[in-house]
């Protein structure tokens, strides 16, 4: 099964096979969503749990999938060689930081909305925090396509494949993180799935940008390895994990975590 979904990768122009990898990631976050079509909450153990799975996902995948090939394709000795995933890395970063302090968005727990000032509703404002999320998610799935396409050595299918299906994994608890709170504060189940799987519309858009780009452009790919990492770990740092910790369930988001870092880091090294 895993070997016939490579072979169609690898006889699929590889900018449309990002597209089609963040389709995946998107279905796999709006079955998240879809679950409010069975219950009206979740519990806040199992969501917290869940939260911090997908912030292991995500750190697995920045340093296995992103960073690791980043600096091996690096050329250079040293300092020299290890530059551009640190100046990608910092960049990633920031450029995650300046869209936390402009665009407006909301955290799950409805308490306090972050960005400029805007009269948007709270759904929306959540709605977009998750939307953040899913940048660089999308981003890093695009590069290492565009790597493909680029013909670099390091960046192979399998690696762009299995990191798809390490950040769709983590793109169906987000679903459910995006539509239950929503259908809690009374807004009905068509609406709150429909909220939910719209946060990850943006990863087919960020995946066939950062493909194109790194396609053109093919010196910037160690940097936009880089790049997509550091936007990911500030997301896990700034606003995962600081989500799991506001109730008495940081042992299960920890554990949570662990299990996520474990489980991508097996993906990605048994089948990348």
């Amino acid at each position: 099964m895993f070997q016939d979904i490579i072979t169609f990768f690898q006889n699929t122009d590889p900018v449309l096979g990002a597209l089609y990898a963040t389709l995946f990631t998107w279905g796999l976050t709006a079955f998240g969503a879809s679950f409010v079509f069975l219950f009206k909450s979740m519990n806040r153990v199992f969501l917290d749990g869940m939260l911090g799975f997908t912030g292991g996902v995500m750190v697995a995948a920045s340093f296995w999938s992103l960073l690791a090939p980043g600096i091996e394709m690096s050329e250079g000795e040293g300092f020299v060689k290890v530059m551009p995933a640190a100046i990608g890395f910092a960049l990633g970063a920031l450029f995650i930081f300046g869209l936390d302090k402009v665009l407006p968005h909301m955290h799950i727990n409805f308490k306090e909305a972050e960005g400029i000032k805007t009269p948007w509703h709270r759904t929306t404002l959540l709605t977009l925090a998750i939307t953040l999320h899913n940048i660089p998610e999308g981003l890093a799935i695009g590069v290492l396509f565009g790597g493909v396409a680029a013909g670099i050595p390091e960046a192979s299918i399998t690696g762009a494949v299995v990191l798809a299906i390490g950040i769709g994994i983590q793109n169906f608890p987000e679903g459910i993180a995006v539509a239950m709170p929503l259908r809690r504060q009374g807004m009905s189940r068509w609406k709150s799935f429909m909220y939910g799987q719209a946060s990850a519309a943006v990863e087919p858009i960020a995946a066939v940008i950062g493909a194109v780009a790194v396609t053109f452009f093919t010196p910037i790919l160690p940097y936009a390895l880089a790049f997509a990492a550091g936007a990911m770990i500030f997301v896990v740092v700034e606003e995962v994990i600081p989500e799991t910790q506001l109730d008495k369930n940081t042992d299960i988001a920890t554990l949570g975590f662990i299990g996520g870092f474990i489980i991508m880091m097996i993906l990605d090294v048994a089948l990348g």
